[in-house]
């Protein structure tokens, strides 16, 4: 019995690709039927993520290579395209799929390094084909092994060390300084993308309320409809300034929107209430002398994208130890046999899929 996997991911694959090739998530245990019905093997998981299609699947024979020619020859056919892309679709058969379905679960091959989502999305599409009794011993026992070893590289490496993207790295910095997110209240003045990614980073993490102005009253209105929030006329974003904690100002105006001087105005009254402006801007929107205003706190894009990067150089020097440990638990995957139940002859665990797990990456 052996292990193959095929797939294609972000690496591989652009978006317009990957859109058309993905299964919605009631299709995945029914398109691993389909698999198992058309005799290519005798198991078979389905996953489907944002950045990645694979199929993992137990051979029938011992001839991988047919399996591999079948699995592709159902990935191109089952989703509608008419040939099997070159260069596009991968496989890995044996050792190499083992060590590839580990890389996956423990985020070493995600678009963010080390990113946790995806074993919560790897758990959910195994346990679908759980349920539909469409594995057996040696998916189950593949499987559990590589939440294990994902589990084992969080322990014993810092490859999820640290935010590696300038929103995240924002919403780190408003979560250390304001530990009441849900009372807090966010100005967004302009909705680029970067202002309105960190905006929805920020509704993810629960504070209070959001108001969007835009010079583009269509775009600052559609945000706002995406955020539950409200939109505020760009002539009239300074009006409800001394309410807010958090400021993000992604304008693209040419000149600084706010000095000193204006600061300084509209914080009059606020007492000693902190406030953190996030100026994610290019060229800036807030001069750097506004941070020596007391209680006022600026980060600029430049300060944000330096901690992004040191954590992400922190997470590629960690990549060594990673493999040693995934090669480690495939050399003990090996050693005890690749059909054994992954519970001793006892049978796989029920995995029930998680409540609520996000379809990307």
């Amino acid at each position: 019995m052996n292990l193959v996997v095929v797939g294609l991911n972000h690496k591989t694959a652009p978006v317009a690709i990957r859109e058309r090739m993905a299964f919605e998530e009631s299709d995945l245990p029914l398109a691993a039927g389909r698999i198992l019905s058309q005799g290519i093997a005798s198991e078979a998981v389905v996953v489907s993520t944002c950045n990645r299609v694979e199929l993992y699947t137990a051979c029938r024979t011992g001839d991988p290579d047919a399996s591999v020619a079948g699995l592709r020859a159902f990935l191109t056919s089952d989703r509608g395209h008419p040939v099997d892309p070159a260069g596009i679709v991968y496989q890995h058969a044996g050792r190499a799929a083992l060590e590839h379905l580990f890389r996956v679960v423990s985020g070493l091959d995600s678009l963010v390094l080390g990113e946790t989502e995806i074993l919560g999305q790897m758990k959910r599409a195994y346990a679908l084909a759980l349920q539909a009794g469409l594995t057996g011993p040696v998916l189950n026992r593949a499987f559990q092994r590589a939440f294990a070893t994902a589990k084992r590289i969080r322990a014993e490496t810092r490859i999820q060390r640290g935010h590696t993207s300038v929103a995240a790295v924002a919403v780190g910095l408003a979560e250390r300084m304001f530990h009441d997110l849900d009372r807090r209240d966010v100005l967004v003045v302009g909705s680029g993308d970067t202002g309105a990614g960190t905006a929805r980073a920020l509704r993810a993490r629960g504070v209070r309320s959001i108001r969007v102005s835009n010079r583009s009253p269509a775009r600052a209105e559609a945000l706002a409809a995406e955020l539950d929030a409200r939109a505020v006329a760009f002539g009239d974003w300074e009006g409800g300034f001394a309410g807010i904690d958090i400021l993000l100002s992604a304008t693209g105006s040419p000149r600084p929107i706010l000095d000193r001087a204006t600061v300084e105005r509209l914080v009059a009254g606020r007492g000693t209430r902190p406030l953190l402006l996030v100026d994610l801007a290019v060229p800036r929107d807030i001069e750097p002398a506004v941070a020596t205003i007391p209680g006022v706190f600026l980060a600029n894009i430049d300060d944000l994208q330096s901690v992004a990067d040191a954590a992400s150089r922190l997470r590629c020097g960690e990549i060594q130890r990673c493999e040693e440990i995934l090669r480690a638990e495939a050399d003990l995957w090996e050693e005890r046999g690749w059909d054994r139940s992954p519970m001793g002859g006892i049978a796989a665990p029920v995995c029930r899929p998680p409540a609520a797990v996000s379809p990307c990456p």
